[in-house]
């Protein structure tokens, strides 16, 4: 007769246990040919909008060229970015863990690996700086609060940078948290001491900067909400993220500087920087080599 415990021993050793954790298999997070096109289209509009801010520089006095050099700057550093982005050297790949706690089973992990584009965030860590100079120096703003203004904006790229390549979720919305505060600084000097100084000057002037600063921080404001919902909560594909980012950079960058060198131009006090900036070292000013009149 066969004992039934023994049997349900030896049948139970014969079942295999499980190999697979549920949660584990990695989910990758790319882009496709949508978002590759997306880049090329967009490294062309920057490289045009680049070589008209040249030829229009060119059209007046170098001592005139203060806007033109800094925006022809913007969309210069922009094409190369998005040049590295579109060949795929800018950019990379962060690993993310998502814990799945279980009351009577032992914890899971989602892993995800999700694009980052880093050449993004040089791009920025660049460019905005450039276009700060822009609106401060069209509204007069002192050197101090320029100062405050770049500082504060090139921590907000850099920490959003950090929290782009962070594993775990916590540590990431914290250095978002903080991109956010630097941003605050940022809209502070432009919209209240940028503003406040304007309304010195003439009244066409305070008046353009009105708008085009509050464009700006209107696009600006757009950043780190797309930067939320796709690098963030990843609510939002890589393909979805790349258009959003791209739509903002055109707005913010060859639209922003067409619209400010043409208008500018147009202005009958447009600025006019002499000295260094127009003719270089004067004669008291230049190194001599080898003519020293006291001798050795």
């Amino acid at each position: 007769m066969i004992d039934p415990v023994e049997a349900f021993k030896h049948s139970s050793a014969s079942v295999p246990l499980p190999t697979v954790i549920p949660g584990n298999t990695p989910i990758y997070q790319k882009a496709t040919d949508t978002g590759h096109r997306t880049l090329w289209v967009v490294f062309v509009i920057m490289l045009l909008s680049s070589i008209a801010f040249y030829i229009l520089a060119f059209r007046v006095p170098v001592q005139k060229r203060l806007f033109h050099i800094l925006t022809a700057f913007i969309t210069t550093f922009a094409t190369l970015s998005y040049y590295a982005m579109a060949v795929g050297d800018g950019v990379g790949q962060n690993k993310i863990l998502i814990k799945h706690t279980q009351k009577h089973f032992p914890d899971t992990y989602d892993t995800i690996y999700r694009e980052v584009y880093w050449a993004r965030y040089v791009d920025w860590s660049l460019t905005t700086p450039l276009l700060l100079l822009d609106l401060a120096f069209l509204a007069g703003l002192n050197g101090a609060s320029i100062l405050v203004a770049v500082v504060a904006d090139v921590i907000m790229i850099l920490t959003g940078l950090f929290a782009a390549f962070t594993v775990d979720e916590s540590p990431k919305w914290g250095w978002y948290a903080m991109a956010c505060i630097a941003y605050l600084v940022v809209v502070y000097q432009v919209a209240i001491n940028g503003r406040q100084t304007a309304k010195a000057k003439d009244n066409k002037t305070a008046t353009f900067f009105a708008a085009i600063g509050g464009f700006t921080l209107i696009l600006w404001t757009m950043y780190p909400i797309i930067w939320g919902i796709a690098d963030g909560s990843r609510n939002i594909d890589v393909n979805a993220e790349i258009i959003a980012y791209a739509v903002l950079d055109i707005l913010a960058k060859p639209v922003f500087g067409f619209w400010l060198l043409i208008t500018h131009d147009n202005f009958s006090s447009s600025a006019s920087i002499d000295g260094f900036w127009a003719h270089g070292l004067g004669k008291e000013g230049t190194l001599r080599v080898g003519d020293d009149d006291e001798g050795a």
